[in-house]
């Protein structure tokens, strides 16, 4: 991606989402502002064709702006709603103006769903088709608990969906996890940099707590993680919008470990600091395992990679491992 653009979504995402925004949407402010900011700036239209309007990217070209989100802990569903709008476009729909959840109910009907509190309609999995519903199809309960930003969606019984489409391959859930990886490797990449500041700043006992050997060694053990989410987002994207069922694994298995390891480290490292209302890390490291949980967790995603290695029959594990690599 262009440098001057990802420059101009990085001053968009300063503009309008900064920390105190951001507690403010937490407390139950509006999002208004912030939603028709990124609707105004033409983004949320960049993974339809030209032809229709839009900027004809791909889903690798935009994988720098889901970082971007993960590293602001932007708390609306912008990425979901950039996916959403081309999948709607391919199937000749019109897209809503609002926020757009994706919410996979293949296998209950009901689920928790990321940024469905701040959305106005909801792209769900149904098993053997996807359908656009508005928020009014579902009964949504918000959990009590600082640590989730979304809600529990119950498709009711009448609900009738604004327009139906083909089910996405390997379904909702694969791409809303590729989606997810990303925005975690963005903020897991912000996190280690706050680590490492705070470990040159705070002195004990005469010097930093970064010159400490064992520090030093969980600020690589961060560094690793950061890499290894970055990587498995890129062979997540690498299909586009239809990525396969082992492609998107990696990257939410990869990227959810990660997740929950440097947030763990990251406090370790800040201490009492690092959890106060004031300070911006816990921002980060909630909205991290929000990210982890959603559309599946390492757990879920290992148990669904391993189960398609053990269909492959023959092929070794090698060279199963290769061909989902080749990005």
């Amino acid at each position: 991606m262009d440098d001057l653009v990802l420059d101009h979504f990085r001053k968009l995402l300063e503009d309008v989402c900064s920390p105190n925004e951001i507690r403010a949407v937490e407390n139950g402010g509006s999002t208004a502002v912030m939603w028709t900011a990124f609707q105004d700036s033409g983004f949320l239209d960049a993974l339809i064709p030209e032809a229709d309007g839009g900027a004809g990217l791909g889903l690798a070209d935009v994988a720098p702006l889901f970082l971007e989100l993960g590293a602001h802990a932007v708390p609306l569903p912008v990425a979901e709603t950039m996916i959403g709008r081309a999948l709607l476009g391919k199937a000749s729909i019109t897209s809503p103006s609002g926020p757009l959840a994706l919410a996979d109910l293949t296998l209950s009907r009901s689920a928790l769903v990321l940024f469905a509190d701040q959305a106005t309609h909801v792209l769900a999995d149904l098993g053997d088709r996807a359908a656009l519903f508005e928020m009014a199809g579902f009964e949504a309960t918000v959990p009590d608990s600082r640590g989730w930003c979304g809600a529990r969606l119950r498709i009711r019984t009448d609900a009738v969906p604004v327009a139906e489409l083909g089910q996405p391959r390997p379904g909702l859930r694969a791409i809303g996890a590729v989606a997810c990886a990303a925005q975690i490797a963005g903020a897991t990449r912000r996190v280690l940099d706050m680590s490492v500041a705070y470990a040159g700043e705070r002195v004990q006992f005469g010097k930093p707590i970064g010159k400490q050997q064992a520090v030093q060694q969980n600020l690589a053990v961060m560094a690793e993680h950061v890499v290894m989410a970055g990587m498995a987002t890129q062979i997540g994207c690498a299909d586009g919008l239809d990525p396969t069922l082992e492609a998107a694994a990696v990257a939410k298995q990869v990227a959810s470990a990660a997740a929950a390891a440097v947030a763990d480290i990251a406090h370790a490292i800040h201490g009492a600091i690092g959890i106060s209302e004031e300070y911006d890390l816990q921002l980060l490291t909630r909205r991290l395992h929000a990210l982890r949980l959603a559309h599946g967790s390492e757990s879920w995603w290992a148990k669904a990679l391993g189960v398609a290695r053990l269909e492959q029959g023959s092929t070794s594990t090698v060279d199963y491992i290769r061909a989902i690599g080749a990005v």
